[in-house]
């Protein structure tokens, strides 16, 4: 087996990694560990959870230890920005290697402190670092690598605009390490536009869902979702994260699991900053058993035990769905999907079998999913009802032309 020392990291910083029961480098890590420690500009596509934080965090540290260089790791939520905090902070403190997080939805006073201690190492979001920026808080004339992590996350929620000014800042003689589930045309644009002869490291096909994850579809109505969840949820053992499409919609399944006697919390933008790390602490506990969660957590949440993710809704975008499910089955371990799939939704479901590149086996409600019945529309219905769900109420006029 291959280990950290094996790929050029210090003795003092891989003693530190087996401290904490980390000997072996994932595939990913192998791979970028030694282009990270030479320099080298790197595009790396993997999964979420397996293990990208340390494959650019450990030759950050080692470069910042014998060069004093410092460096800008970009993060599109909060709560992946807090995780990489907790990461770095854990690598570095041992060199006396400051770091600063710099996120929205908290005060930016204590903020402004740590950017004054000269913090070699900033994690941020691309908003909240905007702000410091005008406000004169720091400046990045002096950073020699930048990391996008979850760059694909970042451009799905309009972050681009934040992204060109942040990077024009930067000094253009720096490394650039750039990491994603997959890679749409706009990553490729932006590699070109910020990177230099980059290395392009695939651990799995752009969009590919994680091998060790069991992957399953239920054909669900929507009325027959809760008590779906409710009794999935009595007959497992371990921790579930459940993914729904609204901030409502959460807070009402949450509640009804609660009714159930089912530990159950939910988080999502609507909660504050404190709520969401309260949630995520008592999920990472074993306070609750049932997360119910908005997009805004699919990539920032890192609880290694998650044995269960259910897409109570499926995502809008395919590529969600991949880091939906890269909750479990993280580092290697088994993990499970289940996904309800409304009778109608034989669409969304092909969008994401054509990402992944696989059939997902339906498990339960298979007559109740086929092209007859998924390419229904309004027309199959007669034509007076079609009037009336478009107007509100039936229509003398019987011309197609005039409706």
């Amino acid at each position: 087996m291959i280990t950290f020392a094996d790929l050029g990291i210090s003795k003092s910083l891989a003693k530190i990694l087996t401290s904490k029961k980390i000997i072996n480098p994932t595939k990913i890590q192998e791979k970028c560990i030694s282009f990270g420690l030479n320099n080298k500009d790197i595009i790396g596509i993997a999964q979420t959870g397996t293990g990208k934080t340390l494959a650019f965090g450990l030759p950050i540290i080692e470069k910042i230890r014998k060069t004093k260089g410092k460096c800008l790791i970009l993060a599109p939520t909060r709560e992946l920005a807090d995780q990489i905090y907790e990461v770095m902070t854990f690598i570095g403190q041992p060199f006396d290697i400051k770091t600063a997080l710099l996120i929205g939805g908290v005060s930016a006073v204590p903020q402004k402190k740590a950017l004054s201690r000269n913090p070699q190492i900033l994690i941020a979001t691309p908003g909240r670092l905007i702000d410091h920026l005008h406000r004169e808080n720091c400046r990045l004339d002096n950073i020699t690598t930048v990391v996008l992590d979850e760059a694909d996350r970042m451009l799905d929620i309009g972050f681009m605009p934040q992204i060109n000014e942040i990077l024009k800042t930067v000094p253009k003689k720096r490394q650039t390490l750039l990491f994603s589930a997959t890679m749409p045309p706009a990553i490729t644009k932006l590699s070109n536009n910020y990177m230099l002869d980059p290395v392009k490291i695939e651990i799995a096909p752009s969009g590919t869902s994680a091998e060790k994850i069991h992957q399953e579809i239920f054909i669900v109505p929507p009325e027959n979702k809760q008590n779906r969840l409710n009794k999935i949820a009595k007959n497992t053992k371990g921790k579930i994260l459940v993914f729904t499409r609204t901030k409502f919609k959460a807070k009402k399944v949450a509640k009804v699991l609660r009714k159930q006697n089912i530990s159950a919390v939910e988080i999502h933008s609507n909660r504050s900053v404190g709520q969401r790390n309260r949630a995520l602490e008592g999920f990472k506990s074993g306070k609750f058993q049932v997360m119910v969660a908005t997009d805004v957590a699919a990539r920032g949440i890192d609880v290694k035990d998650i044995s269960l993710v259910i897409n109570f809704d499926l995502p809008e975008d395919a590529g969600d769905y991949v880091h939906r499910i890269g909750r479990t089955g993280r580092a290697g371990k088994n993990g499970k999907a289940i996904s309800f799939v409304e009778p109608r939704q034989n669409y969304k479901l092909k969008k994401i079998e054509k990402l992944i590149k696989k059939n997902i086996t339906i498990t339960s409600g298979k007559k109740k999913l086929n092209k007859k019945n998924t390419s229904k529309s309004r027309n199959h219905l007669p034509s007076r009802i079609r009037r009336k769900r478009k107007y509100g109420k039936y229509r003398t006029s019987y011309n197609h032309k005039k409706i």
